[in-house]
């Protein structure tokens, strides 16, 4: 994939890519500064190069340790290229798959004494990104891919969140392929989505209103209810004292000697029996009033979860619909026996930096032969074609070779059924024997590194924190039930069965996360 350009078409990528002046003259003068021996080395340094040619919409990066070099993706083939400088011994930057999470134009550093790292693209939340920095022709960093300045921030506009971004050990390219277990999007379905996405989304408005009243209603009926029983004994116990005044009024009677104390006693007895009266027919009334309240609180209690269930289908099926308009990544672990599902919702982390990943699925997969390795295999969908989709994969370590590995995996049907129809360029399918790292979350697409190859900048730096997490009660777009659903698998997965570097790997264990978000 290295391209020679011509006289103007370098003169071309010089002027569309140029230093600012500043920089410019910084770095000639150290370049003049150099000793021979030294100049010589920083020459051999792989050149800032632009294709010549109109560029799209980069989809990968591919950093490369060994060539200190990355370069850049569109559907056409490479489109940017420039030296790095990743990291040093002991702090070695991870081989492994990531995509950019966050960007920040001008970015201090919170673990290197405010260090400044201008036009940063994070590819993990512990501390691993991309950005502009100093570059002295071999590893410098402490982990991360520093750019030229220049270029880092001539790159800046250009890419998107989630752009895959792969760091290999060694050189690496994509190369076209093609392969029955590819995702085959039908254009039906793909010309049908954004409808059925609208759709949706208005019936899963619906369903919540209705969800939202129904459950006013049954919260009135309860608080109408719940005054019921207090006001019930209140006429009881009134009752139960005129009673007892009837019965001292009839004793009262029977034991009367004169006319005089019979009078008397019988008065007292008619008006004791009039307050019982009273009282039974004030009684008698408030239940047969207390009765429609009790059934109105079960008919609204049984409306309101019926109403629930209809809004969490409704919102259910508008997620999807949603999702479907978005490029679909996909990761098999041969470590874990598992496939995984992403897409990237664009809702801003309630929490803070970055953008919401939907995570709703997670399944065992098959592997023929699952003791053999695969290796780590990226498959992305660069464009469409009269077929459905054009595929590239890039091999970044050697374990089966990429077709037979694919070979190897029987993807489930109910999974391809829901995410093949309306798969879209920029969608990819990761094949690897290792597990998703434990800074895979909620904040990120997939992050996996090779446990085989150093990780100095990425196990010594402190794992990302856990979380604050809301809730579909606490943060859910206003409350139109589109928010979080939260699953936490009680059976941990498996550690990788491959060499662990010192045990000191960390791999990554399922978590709250958002199920189903949009």
């Amino acid at each position: 994939m290295r391209n020679r350009l011509t006289t103007a078409q370098s003169t071309l990528a010089m002027r569309r890519w140029a230093l600012p002046g500043t920089i410019a003259l910084a770095a000639l003068a150290g370049l003049a500064a150099l000793t021979p021996a030294a100049a010589a080395k920083q020459a051999r340094q792989p050149a800032e190069a632009v294709a010549p040619r109109e560029a799209g919409e980069p989809i990968m990066a591919i950093v490369s340790i060994k060539g200190q070099q990355v370069t850049f993706y569109d559907a056409d083939g490479w489109i940017l290229r420039a030296p790095v400088s990743t990291g040093t011994t002991g702090r070695e930057t991870p081989a492994g798959v990531f995509a950019v999470v966050e960007k920040d134009k001008d970015h201090r550093s919170t673990m290197y004494d405010d260090a400044w790292m201008p036009n940063m693209q994070r590819i993990t939340w512990n501390g691993i990104a991309l950005h502009g920095g100093p570059l002295p022709g071999y590893a410098a960093s402490h982990g991360c891919v520093r750019m030229p300045f220049g270029f880092a921030e001539g790159l800046f506009d250009k890419t998107n969140i989630g752009m895959r971004v792969i760091i290999s050990p060694n050189d690496a390219a994509p190369i076209d392929f093609a392969h029955s277990s590819l995702f085959v999007p039908k254009r039906e379905a793909i010309a049908a989505a954004p409808n059925r996405a609208d759709k949706l989304s208005a019936e899963a408005e619906e369903a919540t209103r209705a969800a939202d009243e129904a459950k006013k209603a049954a919260a009135m009926a309860a608080k109408e209810a719940a005054s019921l029983p207090a006001s019930l004994r209140k006429l009881e116990q009134q009752k139960a004292r005129a009673d007892a005044e009837l019965a001292f009024a009839d004793k009262t009677l029977a034991a009367a000697k004169t006319d005089q104390a019979r009078a008397k006693a019988e008065e007292l007895k008619q008006k004791a029996a009039t307050r019982a009266a009273d009282a039974a027919t004030q009684l008698d009334t408030a239940k047969a009033a207390a009765q429609p309240k009790r059934d109105a609180v079960a008919a609204t209690k049984e409306a309101a979860k019926a109403t629930a269930t209809k809004k969490a289908d409704a919102v259910k099926a508008a997620t999807d619909a949603k999702l479907a308009l978005e490029p679909v990544s996909v990761y098999i672990s041969r470590a874990t026996q598992k496939l995984y599902v992403r897409r990237n919702t664009h809702k801003p982390a309630p929490d803070g930096g970055g953008e919401v990943f939907d995570t709703s699925i997670e399944v065992p997969v098959t592997i023929r032969n699952p003791d053999q390795p695969l290796g780590t295999h990226i498959f992305t969908a660069m464009a469409k074609n009269d077929t459905g989709l054009r595929w590239s994969v890039v091999t970044i370590e050697n374990g089966d070779d990429a077709k037979d590995a694919l070979d190897r995996i029987t993807i489930p049907q109910d999974v391809w059924d829901r995410i093949a129809p309306t798969a879209l360029p920029r969608s990819s399918i990761i094949i690897s024997d290792e597990p998703l790292s434990s800074e895979t979350n909620y904040r990120t697409e997939f992050v996996a590194v090779l446990s085989n190859q150093p990780q100095g900048g990425f196990i010594t730096r402190k794992p990302t924190a856990p979380m604050d997490i809301a809730s579909d009660d606490s943060w859910d777009n206003g409350g139109n039930g589109f928010g979080f659903f939260f699953q936490r698998d009680p059976n941990p997965q498996p550690v990788n069965p491959r060499r662990q570097r010192g045990g000191q790997y960390q791999y990554y264990q399922p978590q709250p996360m958002p199920r189903s978000f949009w």
